[in-house]
């Protein structure tokens, strides 16, 4: 259906030519914003390609409307005001270009996506974009342990204790353990190297996570090996520290911990308690109740990132990523 109007239109000496803004319009003022917002509504449980052939479009024409449905939902969502941030990087293309994606723990959603890799003056943009009053409210700020994110939050939000991500952590302890699987396959040789070929997922997941034949495949493999079994049950109690309440208490736990690895030869390991004693600030951190936020969001987040590229095989446009992510965790209009 086509309608046909007269708009105004006003030559303002100031500003130049405006048109009239009529409200059932959308931006694209072919379309009406009812029916933008129904096609955006489409386009976030199918394809862009789908919605077009569904809806009998153009491709380009959906993307666009798409994008003003999005822009509605952030427009409704209002700024963001955080107390609690998580901080993390996403790669956008291959030869490692990254953007940093910052989030609301507390309302757990996505409020900033930026930058031109994860520099120090990237983060920057970030706090430019939250203002001064919004980073001076800031009581935590979460994120993996590399420095410059940490030297930009302690320079513009001097307020936020920083906090180590424990999922980056323990992925740093489940590398370790798979060096340590590599060294022991390197030095085997013949029916010795049986038990331990082709078990990577096996070790490194938790055993709750694994079917019969896994957990039968897993204790077999830690039978046969005994420096693979230490190294094993060193890990799984690695997660312990997660649950004191008392920096005290948590301290003297990683002290005896660290002290087990003594003449164990596992110098992966050795090397990773050396990182955790030189982060150790940010890690005692999470001690504090008031600090024992929801950790899973921010894997989460990465994890629909990562679905929005594979289902779009990839994104070229750059700003409808940032929408897409942005709005990855608000309500339906």
């Amino acid at each position: 259906m086509y309608l046909d109007f007269q708009m105004r239109r006003v030559k303002c000496p100031l500003c130049g030519v405006k048109n009239e803004r009529l409200a059932f319009l959308s931006d694209n003022t072919r379309f009406t914003l009812r029916f933008a917002l129904k096609v955006g509504a489409l386009c976030r449980v199918m394809t862009i390609r789908d919605v077009a052939r569904h809806m009998r479009m153009d491709w380009h024409a959906v993307k666009e409307l798409d994008k003003i449905y999005m822009r509605e939902q952030l427009r409704l969502a209002g700024p963001p005001e955080p107390s609690v941030i998580g901080v993390d990087e996403v790669s956008i293309k291959k030869r490692h270009i990254y953007r940093m994606v910052v989030s609301d723990l507390e309302t757990k959603r996505a409020i900033w996506f930026g930058g031109d890799g994860r520099s120090e003056a990237d983060m920057d943009r970030f706090y430019a974009f939250l203002g001064k009053e919004n980073a001076a409210k800031l009581r935590l700020a979460v994120m993996d342990m590399w420095l410059p994110f940490r030297k930009s939050t302690q320079a513009h939000a001097s307020n936020a204790a920083v906090l180590f991500d424990k999922f980056h952590i323990l992925r740093h302890l489940g590398e370790a353990l798979d060096k340590v699987r590599k060294q022991e396959y390197a030095r085997l040789t013949g029916d010795q190297r049986k038990f331990i070929k082709g078990q990577k997922y096996v070790l490194l997941s938790h055993r709750e996570n694994l079917t019969r034949e896994g957990k039968q495949s897993l204790k077999l493999l830690l039978a046969a090996n005994k420096r693979l079994n230490t190294a094993y049950i060193l890990r799984e109690s690695f997660d312990q520290l997660w649950a004191y309440r008392s920096e005290v208490w948590a301290r003297k736990f990683f002290d005896n911990w660290k002290a087990q690895l003594r003449w164990q030869r596992l110098k992966p390991y050795e090397k990773f308690a050396e990182m955790i004693e030189k982060h150790w600030d940010g890690i005692a951190t999470y001690c504090k109740p008031e600090n024992k936020v929801a950790l899973g969001f921010v894997e989460g987040l990465n994890n629909k990132i990562r679905v929005i590229q594979r289902r779009a095989y990839g994104l070229r446009d750059e700003e409808y990523l940032k929408l897409k992510i942005l709005t990855s965790s608000l309500p339906e209009l």
